[in-house]
């Protein structure tokens, strides 16, 4: 299986979809589906029932996990395309866009 290019705590733009040109933090990323949980990002309705944690119950607004292949890592403030190469003996993200490494 691929490594996914995206890690949890990096900020993404939506480049396809209902929530297109918009920016979020990756909160949650799930490697088996290829999906990422993205702050403010996807948000769907759920109802809820009544239970100890929540003694209200109600409709709640939650994010929805968005497939990784519509979303561009944010570097620098730019969308930028993620590659991988080796610093020494590591392995580090670069952005294809401008060089730089990013972690």
């Amino acid at each position: 299986m691929a490594s996914l290019k995206i890690k949890t705590g990096d900020m993404v733009k939506v480049i396809a979809g209902k929530d297109k040109d918009k920016e979020g933090k990756v909160i949650a990323v799930n490697k088996k589906n290829n999906t990422l949980l993205v702050e403010g990002i996807n948000m769907v309705t759920k109802h809820t029932k009544p239970s100890m944690a929540n003694q209200q119950g109600g409709i709640v607004q939650q994010e929805a996990p968005i497939d990784a292949s519509n979303v561009m890592l944010l570097f620098k403030g730019q969308a930028t395309r993620v590659g991988f190469k080796m610093d020494g003996d590591k392995k580090v993200r670069f952005a294809k866009k401008t060089g730089d490494v990013i972690d």
